[in-house]
């Protein structure tokens, strides 16, 4: 193996090792423009079934919509004390639509002419489009939090500590943010900034179960 290979395998298992559900936030540390930009590129070169990316993606920088959204979130102080909220929220319901723009953006991105993704757009259709509403949404809230594991993995990169939060009030959130009326549902959030040295947590060993107990070698 070479001293590269080594190097970069090295930092792999660093950069996960190193990164925890921060509890406590540095409330004075702002994650700067130019590191902001490169997470949230990072968020929107997520894989996703099909490419469809059927979500959304907030960032919350003002501090009194994170103030609102507090109480919302188990009174939880993450949400107050971090640079920045990351609401990932999945489609509820959605139509043809979803696919007729996917493949009108594959056209354009890629020079190939409409009527050449005719089959695939039919069968993407026929996959996804007669669902049941309860299906759609499962399925799309997947999907986001195939972007929030991508998300965890770049901040690490960057040095950015994450907390991934399920303690919320959906129905809350959805309406301070105004997805109700856009098909939207906050599902999961993500507190992203700098942890606080006061932060007893990042001292305590991660705690996982064994390869033996995880994994079946087939």
């Amino acid at each position: 193996m070479s001293t590269a290979t080594e190097n970069s395998t090295s930092n792999v298992i660093d950069n996960r090792t190193w990164r925890y559900a921060t509890k406590k936030f540095d409330a004075s540390k702002k994650i700067s423009e130019e590191d902001l930009d490169t997470l949230l590129e990072a968020i929107r070169l997520s894989a996703s079934s099909y490419g469809l990316q059927p979500y959304e993606v907030l960032v919350v920088s003002d501090q009194k919509v994170k103030e609102q959204l507090r109480p919302a979130s188990w009174d939880q102080y993450q949400i107050e004390d971090a640079s920045q909220i990351i609401v990932f929220a999945n489609k509820t319901n959605y139509g043809e639509e979803l696919v007729d723009d996917f493949v009108s953006n594959v056209s354009k991105t890629r020079d190939i002419p409409m009527d050449g993704l005719k089959g695939y757009s039919d069968f993407m259709k026929s996959k996804l489009i007669d669902l049941p509403l309860e299906t759609k949404s499962n399925w799309t809230a997947r999907q986001a939090y195939i972007a929030l594991g991508n998300t965890l993995q770049a901040a690490a990169e960057l040095k950015i500590d994450t907390c991934p939060m399920e303690g919320f009030e959906s129905d809350k959130y959805n309406e301070i943010l105004g997805l109700n009326d856009r098909d939207l549902n906050a599902v999961v959030v993500l507190a992203v900034g700098y942890r606080s040295e006061e932060d007893a947590t990042q001292h305590l060993p991660k705690v996982r179960k064994s390869k033996e107990e995880l994994f079946t070698l087939i």
